[in-house]
């Protein structure tokens, strides 16, 4: 008989809630012990995998199940099929650009399923496998989370490893809300290098719109430069004391750049909740690829976070029922919003814009996040009233032809 998922996992919006696990010293050696024993399982199932050449979650079990157990001792028959789920996950999408097995790190994070962890909630108490039998852990939360994982029905978990504190991060399923009809059009947000994000209203972010020891676009920019020169001095120092220093600022320029991508794409969907608006913004997938940069700006366009402030903004308004969109962005900033009229004079400077024909003026990632709200009304028009733009459809193909006839002369 099929395993049929509920109507809330089909239909519903995804997400992850992280819990702090608290386990005595004992059961702290216990899940150290299965994280570096289904990592090591993990290793051993993609050379396999790529001596083999076999890829597919079916036929990798058929090759490695039985290899991967009887190689390590104490691995659990789910924690072995988990092992090998991983490593196809992990070989679906970068297949191409392998030169060489997959090697997963000693300590990673490692996937737990229903079969692996039970959760006590009332307790507040999680029962995780391990290979010397299952451990009982007590966890706690931010009260959102605690709530999340009291109330929705959850998938698979994460048990992670962070600088001695134990996590665990838990898929969950939220109730999606329908998606209101965005009766005040569409508010439009320009992403750039020099602006993180400029929306048709003309708010600046990060500015002072949003609270925090962030000032603006500029000091982004002077801290993310002083990090690189700091990384740069170090590792070209080489010493013991030069790492230990690196290990410990690792990750801490990209905790910034989460939390401001967090802050505008929050400010973003609540200043369209409040209008009754929907989203829009520019389809920035391959922009790597087509725009050509000076050298001296090549670090700062290749590590800027498009896609996660997209990725943010998208998921928030999809919880809050908002409409979102992403546009074409070709000539955004070399349209005038006015008049229509394109051209690459209308932008004299950088930040400036110009209309030839018509004389507007003003910011030019202002003039941007406004075209995009205006593609956004015109995408939804498209996507909602199909043949409202007179242009040839399926469908009117099919009901304008003429009944095919039964026979006869």
């Amino acid at each position: 008989m099929a395993i049929r998922r509920s109507a809330t996992k089909r239909h519903g919006l995804p997400t992850v809630v992280q819990l702090r696990l608290a386990p005595a010293p004992a059961q702290a050696e216990a899940l150290a012990a299965a994280v570096l024993l289904c990592n090591q399982a993990a290793t051993v199932v993609s050379r396999l995998a790529w001596q083999h050449r076999v890829f597919t979650v079916l036929e990798l079990h058929r090759l490695a199940y039985y290899e991967v157990r009887g190689q390590l001792a104490g691995l659990g028959a789910q924690a072995a099929i988990r092992a090998i789920a991983r490593v196809a996950g992990a070989y679906a999408n970068r297949r191409a650009s392998k030169k060489r097995a997959h090697i997963f790190r000693p300590y990673g994070a490692v996937p737990y399923d229903a079969r692996l962890m039970s959760f006590n909630r009332d307790a507040r108490t999680v029962s995780l496998w391990t290979p010397t039998g299952r451990v009982t852990v007590p966890y706690t939360g931010r009260p959102e989370d605690l709530k999340a994982i009291e109330a929705l029905p959850f998938g698979e978990a994460d048990l992670i490893c962070r600088c001695g504190v134990w996590l665990l991060q838990v898929a969950v399923t939220l109730a999606k809300p329908v998606v209101r009809e965005p009766v005040g059009g569409f508010m439009g947000v320009d992403q750039g290098v020099a602006n993180l994000a400029v929306t048709s209203d003309g708010v600046v972010l990060p500015g002072p719109a949003l609270p925090g020891p962030v000032g603006g676009n500029g000091h982004v920019r002077t801290l993310r430069q002083r990090r690189h020169r700091q990384r740069r001095r170090l590792q070209k120092k080489g010493t013991s004391a030069a790492r230990r220093v690196l290990r410990r600022l690792a990750g801490r320029e990209h905790r910034m750049m989460t939390d401001l991508n967090h802050q505008i794409s929050t400010f973003v969907v609540r200043e369209a909740e409040r209008t009754g608006r929907g989203i829009a913004l520019e389809d920035l997938q391959g922009i790597r690829g087509r725009v050509r940069a000076h050298r001296f700006q090549r670090r700062t366009l290749h590590s800027w976070a498009f896609a996660q402030q997209i990725t943010f903004t998208r998921y928030k308004a999809a919880r809050a029922g908002i409409a979102f969109l992403l546009v074409d962005p070709a000539y955004t900033s070399q349209t005038c919003p006015e008049c229509g009229h394109i051209s690459r004079t209308n932008r004299p400077a950088r930040g400036r814009f110009v209309c030839k024909r018509c004389g507007l003026a003003g910011h030019a990632d202002h003039i941007a996040a406004r075209n995009i709200a205006t593609r956004g009304i015109a995408g939804w028009a498209d996507i909602n009233q199909p043949h409202a733009t007179g242009l040839p459809s399926a469908r009117r193909d099919r009901e304008s032809k003429p009944p095919a006839s039964n026979g006869g002369s």
